[in-house]
């Protein structure tokens, strides 16, 4: 299943069935996962764990070393899950001491030209479009969805199901379940299509969507729409997920639906 004109390094741990087409060259310190097919031309650095059955096409790039000044030589990791989908000239860089890895979750299809700078950590069942370029030390949540052309600010946080909309630039953090578009980043509504192929309740979808009508819509102070919206909505999962979402944001997140 590797092919004679592949290089392999003798010491990469390679599992059972996994496939090398020609040119592919595989470092040191490498780990694949039994039933990994690894297209033409993909490069895999030291540091690299990828999982089982993962199909990384022709061009990719993991695990090189970071694109950071601070980067001194460390050891450290891209760790990439079970039955993820690398495709054409996808680059992810290797973390720093920060994390000490750049990390991918399972069922994840990060699509062509995207890149994933050092210690990010993407959840499972994320799907990244193509030419999306991730900065340094970003948290994507599981089941996110990024448009195409998408930038995500260093340091920033993607909620779990979320929807970001395609050329968009992700300069604060994006609370979980909603739809985010536009220029500045504003909110665009609840994840409601995504909610519901996720497994969510009508009713569950539209507690979500009240809470969100007081935090953004209604043109409260955020602070004291934060207070209106624990006081209004009885606990649940997903009301303290947003609230606390909210509140411990470090870069603060994207604007309301009628903010100036």
């Amino acid at each position: 299943m590797i092919h004679n004109l592949a290089f392999v390094n003798p010491e990469a741990k390679i599992g059972e069935n996994v496939s090398i087409d020609p040119f592919a060259v595989i470092h040191n310190d490498v780990e694949i996962g039994d039933g990994t097919w690894i297209g033409s031309n993909v490069t895999v650095y030291p540091g690299a764990r990828i999982g089982k059955n993962c199909k990384i096409f022709p061009g990719a790039v993991i695990s090189a070393v970071p694109q950071d000044l601070k980067f001194d030589g460390e050891e450290t990791l891209v760790i990439i899950g079970d039955n993820t989908t690398i495709r054409e000239c996808v680059t992810l860089n290797r973390g720093t001491k920060d994390k000490f890895k750049t990390e991918v979750g399972s069922n994840c299809l990060i699509m062509a030209y995207s890149h994933l700078a050092h210690d990010c950590v993407v959840g499972n069942n994320v799907i990244i479009a193509n030419g999306v370029q991730v900065a340094g030390h970003v948290t994507i949540q599981d089941y996110a969805r990024i448009g195409g052309l998408s930038a995500i600010h260093q340091f920033g946080l993607v909620g779990r199901n979320v929807m970001i909309e395609g050329g968009s630039m992700v300069s604060k953090d994006v609370p979980p379940f909603v739809k985010a578009g536009r220029y500045p980043l504003t909110y665009e509504g609840v994840n409601a299509v995504g909610l519901r192929r996720a497994g969510f309740s009508n009713e569950k979808i539209t507690e979500i969507q009240d809470i969100y009508r007081v935090l953004f819509v209604h043109n409260n102070n955020l602070s004291k729409a934060l207070t209106i919206a624990e006081n209004q909505f009885a606990p649940s999962a997903e009301r303290d997920e947003i609230l606390s979402f909210i509140r411990n944001s470090e870069r603060g997140v994207l604007k309301g639906f009628n903010s100036k």
